[in-house]
């Protein structure tokens, strides 16, 4: 069955597939690869949801559900409503400060400037250490590419901080060569186990990311060209990436003295006193 399902990917994205046999691969599936589908009862399912972690609990669901589809099954083996729930650990954004104290700290140059290029591109990890130098142009200074996840096109324009990065990096080939080698899982473990020397928890690579659409945000930004940056087909995603942006709204009366001072010719409010005398009267009524 699980193989079926791996199968199934064969024309998704490289890294779609991978992630299905990634997540396949861990221990707690193992309960079930010996098992004839319609043999499997309830037990069993619910033992490999808690021997897991939230990747489990999502690809055991997507797993029954193509076993449901294909008519493999007769009825779920669990009811939805039954269905353990998946609880997410609470994502956010990397601040300046842990984005800075991780760069200052790191003596490997390619991770340095890795680093650095993420929190100026805001780009997922795979996609970051995929590119290359044919990614940038420099006459327009543009930075593009498709990402693996979607295949949706990602441009932004970069400035001097950026341009300064790239110009460290390989003028050919990839710009990262030995990062772009490694597995997603290994990246991040390298950086997991980097913030644990520095006391930074509750981050992960992915948390550029966020950092990026929450500055953009902040920032007013506006949302079409953060999300040509990102990438995002859907305002709706990157909405949801900018969640934790807090944006600081004056009160009407700042407000509306600050228009009022860009004004040519401002008009100060007249006194009472310096009305003409029949409005005075009127005013003072």
């Amino acid at each position: 069955m699980i193989d079926v399902v791996i199968r199934s990917k064969e024309r998704s994205a490289k890294s779609t597939k991978a992630r299905y046999e990634s997540a396949f691969a861990e221990k707690p599936f193992d309960d079930l690869k010996h098992l004839v589908v319609v043999e499997t009862r309830a037990e069993t399912i619910l033992k490999v949801i808690e021997g897991g972690t939230v990747s489990t609990n999502m690809f055991m669901q997507r797993l029954h559900a193509y076993a449901l589809g294909l008519g493999w099954l007769p009825w779920p083996i669990i009811s939805y409503k039954r269905w353990p729930k998946i609880k997410f650990q609470p994502r956010r954004a990397i601040t300046v400060l842990e984005a800075n104290t991780l760069v200052a700290a790191e003596k490997n140059d390619e991770w340095r400037l890795f680093l650095e290029l993420l929190w100026h591109v805001g780009a997922a990890q795979v996609d970051l250490a995929s590119l290359r130098a044919d990614n940038v142009d420099w006459e327009n200074r543009i930075l593009s590419y498709s990402r693996r996840k979607t295949g949706t096109l990602a441009m932004q324009k970069f400035g001097d901080g950026m341009a300064d990065i790239l110009k460290k990096l390989p003028s050919s080939g990839f710009l990262f060569p030995h990062l772009s080698k490694l597995k997603s899982a290994d990246r991040a473990t390298r950086f997991t186990d980097r913030c644990k020397k520095h006391q930074i928890t509750g981050v992960s690579l992915h948390s550029y990311r966020y950092a990026w659409a929450e500055r953009a945000f902040e920032l007013g930004y506006p949302e079409r060209y953060a999300q040509a940056a990102l990438g995002h087909s859907s305002a709706a995603v990157h909405r949801h990436y900018a969640k934790g942006a807090q944006v600081k709204i004056p009160a009407l009366e700042d407000f509306e003295r600050i228009q009022n001072e860009r004004k040519i010719v401002p008009m100060p409010a007249a006194k009472i006193s310096e009305l003409p005398q029949s409005a005075a009267i009127s005013a003072a009524s």
